[in-house]
């Protein structure tokens, strides 16, 4: 019975399916689906992309055939060029000059560097608070040093008072976007690029101030009453603490000490007038080992005898042997 229901049921199922697909099959001569036509969904525009902040060390030009790096050694950032023997140097750009400078932590060093068009972005940072965004031209400048030193020029350059250390380019809003951090907190700078990035000027900058855990701390408790209570109740508890310990060890020792005295099982020493057997046994073994000890020497009267002996003279410690011969002679 239950295997012909199942044909049944298997049945209409299989002709629903067969009247819903007709229903929407076309009709003759080309005329539109009987069913009524489906609503087009609404173009729904993609949502851009997030964009990653790395510092790029490195960059890599297909059409020129050129790679733009970041030399840390020199504080330069060179631009080569592929041969066929291999890469050639055909400009470079100096970000800061420190030959015979001591604050080495405001040097301006590379960071990050990215390419435009024929232009190089290039990110200067130094250690503590300042750095830059130079926006370097990629033709080379004839210059007197033979090395090729500062071959490459800024056309333009926004300076910020953080430690940047990556950026990255919206095309959206047309502005550079500059991140860094300080002692206290992050830096966000924006860099506006509209009229080119020959004449890129500073649009705005946001800075974040990591709390401290003293300031949540003050945040939460501003009278500073919570911390107190926390403070004393920390204090009361660990001296109970420690009382409980050394009460407990106290203990611990004298059940210890009760326990080697106490006389092994099974021997009960007789009991005596004034004691037991066992502490008279004491006694006259101390009696004996002091008799003893009284009668090894015999009676001696405490008489010191001082005798004085003479010596021959022995001139070893003679002292004017060491005196200068010339306050000796006589004249």
């Amino acid at each position: 019975m239950n295997k012909i229901i199942k044909s049944v049921v298997t049945i209409l199922v299989g002709m629903c399916l067969t009247a819903g697909s007709a229903f929407a099959q076309p009709g003759p001569a080309g005329n539109p689906p009987l069913g009524p036509a489906p609503e087009a969904p609404e173009a729904i525009a993609p949502a851009p992309a997030p964009m990653d902040f790395t510092s790029n060390q490195i960059c890599y030009i297909p059409e020129k055939q050129a790679f733009v790096l970041i030399d840390s050694i020199d504080c330069a950032v060179d631009l080569l060029v592929r041969k066929a023997d291999g890469l050639q140097r055909v400009g470079r750009f100096t970000t800061d000059r420190f030959t015979g400078r001591h604050d080495l932590a405001n040097i301006l060093r590379p960071r990050s560097v990215s390419v435009c068009g024929d232009k190089i972005l290039v990110l200067a940072s130094s250690k503590k608070d300042t750095s830059y965004l130079a926006v370097v031209s990629m033709n080379p400048v004839k210059c007197l040093d033979e090395q090729g030193f500062d071959s490459l020029k800024a056309v333009s350059c926004v300076g910020f008072k953080s430690n940047s250390y990556a950026f990255r380019l919206d095309p959206c809003s047309d502005q550079i976007i500059v991140v860094g951090n300080n002692p206290v907190g992050y830096d966000i700078n924006y860099v506006s690029y509209t009229d080119g990035l020959e004449n890129i000027t500073p649009a705005s900058d946001f800075h974040y101030h990591v709390p401290k855990q003293a300031e949540r701390i003050k945040a939460s408790d501003p009278y500073g009453a919570g911390l107190a209570i926390v403070a004393v109740s920390v204090v009361f508890f660990a001296l109970i603490c420690i009382m409980f310990l050394m009460g407990g060890y106290g203990k611990l020792i004298q059940r210890f000490q009760n326990r080697k005295a106490q006389p092994a099982k099974g021997s009960t020493p007789a009991k005596v007038a004034g004691g037991s057997v066992e502490d008279e046994v004491h006694v006259a073994i101390a009696a004996a080992i002091f008799a003893y000890s009284q009668d090894l020497h015999d009676v001696e009267d405490t008489i010191i005898t001082i005798q004085k002996t003479e010596r021959a003279w022995t001139p070893w410690n003679a002292k004017f042997y060491n005196m200068n011969r010339y306050f000796s002679v006589r004249k």
